[in-house]
């Protein structure tokens, strides 16, 4: 789960919560990135267990703001192994915790044409589940091209590198 660190002086390791859970690599392909945000996010019991078995899909999800609230939309976490007739419904909407203020921020933001909040990762940080929230621009199909040109130009530059 989490990685071991040592710190000097201390009397031995410390288990550091931080670990990725799952990242949408297509996001970043998909849309441009304007602005990153940390959420916590509103789970039950089976949904943590499965979360922290790393049964979750961020690839079709979305954030969206109504009444004032934020909620993330089309996640999907597996349902429990082990659990009872008391486990978690997969595809349900879950809240996501912000504060006031950056909820009113990123609502001015979200009516600007074009933009939506995106997931962009799900991590634990200190033991709970966060979600990082892109705010995003969908890119158009030349910019998607110019990408997969920039990543291949990329590959061959490491590769001659790496012959030489």
């Amino acid at each position: 789960m989490g990685t071991l660190d040592f710190h000097e002086g201390g009397s031995g390791a410390v288990k550091s919560s931080d670990s990725e859970i799952v990242q949408n690599k297509k996001a970043r392909f998909e849309y441009e990135i304007i602005e990153t945000l940390e959420a916590g996010i509103v789970l039950g019991g089976t949904e943590v267990k499965s979360v922290r078995q790393k049964k979750v899909s961020i690839n079709e999800a979305y954030a969206r703001i109504k009444d004032n609230e934020a909620f993330i939309t089309g996640m999907t976490i597996a349902v429990y192994d082990m659990g009872n007739r008391f486990n978690h419904e997969p595809a349900r909407e879950r809240k996501l915790l912000l504060h006031r203020q950056e909820i009113k921020r990123l609502t001015g933001k979200l009516r600007e044409k074009g933009l939506t909040l995106v997931p962009l990762k799900l991590y634990f940080k200190n033991g709970r589940v966060k979600v990082l929230l892109g705010l995003a621009k969908g890119k158009a199909q030349y910019d998607k091209r110019k990408t997969i040109q920039k990543r291949e130009s990329d590959r061959e530059i490491q590769r001659a590198l790496r012959n030489r």
